[in-house]
């Protein structure tokens, strides 16, 4: 079972790529993030001539995640599942494919660290951790995707002394990552690749991708279960490249092979 995770940075821009990537690598589940589009503007029908079921949860110029299929598409929930009241951006949708109860998370960025918005992001990974207590026992097959907009540990940063006063690296973001790992969840592709400097996003200025001053934010956080039968977790840089006339998102899609 290929699962994958994927912040496309606008469906629109990326829709080519992202089918001509399903025929080549076809995954069994791919989660999407910032797809920036109205759930009535999805294409739900290309994906569906692929052999994908899908669950859109959208606002129109921005958010917005998704979640493709090919192995079932039961109990969907558009945005938090915990009955609490809406988020106010559309950020995390769930489905159960092929019996893993799934989220495709787009954590908020937060800006910077006085910013509101850095506050808004820590309630949203606190309730995160809520959420997922709420519908999922540990010992279940979870898998917990998206861009997390958070290095786990300074390896996970081409140079962390320019993120000291910054987001993405502070101690309270990183805090709420091991509260999901308190729960059970891991870091599986830290796990498959434990000190290996390899980044998921790179910012379209300065050459960054090909001065490696990039960031991995993109995770799979998984239940020990799947942990354990994950067989391979790779990131397809290759899909950061691509001219002009067909950009690239700025992140790689990231994805684990599960024996199922």
């Amino acid at each position: 079972m290929r699962i994958v995770t994927w912040n496309v940075n606008s469906l629109n821009a990326r829709l080519s790529r992202v089918e001509r990537w399903l025929e080549t690598f076809e995954p069994d589940v791919l989660c999407l993030q910032e797809t920036k589009l109205a759930d009535d503007a999805f294409p739900a029908m290309a994906f569906q001539s692929l052999g994908y079921e899908t669950l859109h949860h959208g606002e129109g110029r921005w958010n917005g995640v998704a979640i493709l299929s090919k192995v079932g598409l039961e109990d969907p929930i558009a945005g938090f599942g915990d009955g609490g009241e809406p988020d106010q951006d559309a950020r995390i949708a769930w489905a159960t494919c092929g019996g893993v109860r799934i989220a495709s998370c787009y954590v908020p960025n937060g800006r910077s660290l006085d910013h509101e918005h850095y506050q808004y992001k820590l309630r949203w990974l606190d309730r995160l951790v809520g959420d997922l207590d709420g519908q999922c026992e540990p010992g279940d097959d979870v898998v917990v995707v998206g861009d997390y907009n958070i290095c786990p540990a300074d390896i996970d940063c081409w140079d962390p002394k320019k993120f000291e006063t910054a987001t993405h690296t502070s101690q309270a973001e990183r805090d709420r990552l091991a509260a999901l790992e308190q729960w059970g969840l891991v870091d599986v592709f830290r796990e498959h690749h434990p000190e290996e400097r390899l980044y998921s996003w790179w910012d379209y200025r300065g050459g960054s991708f090909y001065k490696k001053m990039g960031l991995r934010i993109d995770l799979l956080m998984t239940s020990r279960s799947v942990t354990d039968a994950t067989k391979l977790a790779l990131i397809d840089r290759n899909e950061r490249k691509g001219p002009k006339d067909d950009p690239p998102s700025d992140h790689a899609p990231v994805f684990i092979d599960v024996e199922r």
